[in-house]
């Protein structure tokens, strides 16, 4: 019998979430973002469940290639563009399309032995990461429609602050965007998962939903159930063994957690190793036949130990789930000091994925 941790994934659930999405942008497109392995759930067991999808967007050729080898046909765009300029011919072999954000891009397309691209303009409204700013756009767009390279011209921003639906940010960052392009006669797309939650005004042609897919919630102080969100993975695992612990004695390495009293630890088989966080505090819920049990002394790469007071009639065998069904991972991640992105992105190779029957 194989090791007990797996993450099981709900293809039901992903499909229900992109459904959500059309709900709150019905007259838009969607480009399901899937870049980092489908933020841990696999990129082609999510590129193939979204079929319903009319777009995929990801970080890389990399990511695009292996889509196209795997027969995905929908349009792909690459978040970060090109890297290089001979990457261009296999981009326009493959049918990807770049995001262009910086001079150097431009020119390397002016210089190409290339045509007919698709590419998505950048413009940096707020976020300051990638994208010409808005005094620069204007130039760039008319270099672009001036290209023999490119075909069709889209463009997009990146909202900083969406997740907070009080931030005014957002809607200047909306402002921006709209001022330069409401009259540039190309698709355009603003809205990440929580733009298309909570700012309406963003939705334009095309959103782009990211960890909302995957049944996560996209805004502070609202939760997945809130927005009738489901999970998509679940990471579970089992008992492995149970020990009586003398009062005084310490559990895990460092002997950082002392018992209080005579006690039964429970020992589980998933760790750092899995991908389940070294810095994740005492104190963190995971699920034991249903009930909240919380994680004392430090993650080992293998293994992690949870008090079990509160179920002393505990056994081997008994199933655990880290986060997923019942225990949101946006739940568990303030206790590693991160959010919910990282711990989905985080399970490494070493767990292995099974779809949920």
């Amino acid at each position: 019998m194989s090791r007990p941790a797996r993450a099981l994934l709900d293809a039901q659930a992903l499909q229900h979430n992109l459904a959500q999405v059309r709900r709150h942008a019905p007259q838009s497109k969607v480009m399901a973002i899937i870049k980092a392995n489908a933020y841990g759930h696999g990129l082609l067991w999510a590129a193939k469940t979204l079929g319903g999808a009319d777009a995929f967007g990801v970080a890389s050729i990399d990511e695009g290639l292996e889509l196209r080898k795997a027969g995905i046909a929908q349009p792909i765009c690459l978040l970060e563009g090109f890297f290089d300029a001979g990457e261009l011919p296999l981009i326009q072999e493959q049918q990807l399309s770049p995001v262009i954000h910086h001079e150097g891009q431009l020119q390397d397309l002016a210089n190409a032995q290339v045509n007919a691209l698709d590419v998505w303009l950048k413009v940096d409204t707020g976020m300051h990461r990638l994208g010409f700013s808005p005094h620069a756009a204007p130039d760039a767009l008319a270099r672009l429609k001036a290209c023999a390279a490119v075909k069709r011209i889209y463009a997009l921003s990146h909202f900083a602050n969406a997740d907070n639906k009080f931030d005014g940010t957002t809607r200047l960052q909306i402002e921006r965007f709209m001022t330069l392009f409401t009259e540039a006669g190309c698709e355009r797309s603003l809205a990440n998962s929580a733009g298309i939650v909570a700012w309406p005004d963003s939705h334009l042609e095309w959103v782009r939903p990211g960890i909302m897919l995957y049944g996560v919630s996209p805004l502070i102080g609202q939760s997945a159930e809130q927005l009738a969100l489901r999970p998509v993975m679940t990471l579970q695992s089992a008992i492995i063994a149970v020990k009586q612990v003398s009062k005084g004695e310490t559990v895990g390495y460092g002997g950082d957690w002392i018992c209080p009293e005579d006690m039964p630890v429970g020992v589980i088989a998933i760790g750092y190793g899995d991908g389940y966080p070294r810095q994740m505090r005492p104190g963190a819920p995971v699920l034991i036949n249903g009930r909240r049990m919380p994680l004392i002394g430090r993650v080992s790469m293998d293994m992690i130990t949870v008090d079990l007071r509160s179920q002393p009639k505990t056994k081997i065998g008994d199933p655990v789930v880290l986060w997923g069904k019942g225990l949101p991972v946006e739940e568990v991640a303030p206790y590693a000091n991160t959010i919910g992105y990282t711990l989905l992105c985080g399970v490494t190779p070493r767990i292995p994925r099974r779809e949920q029957k």
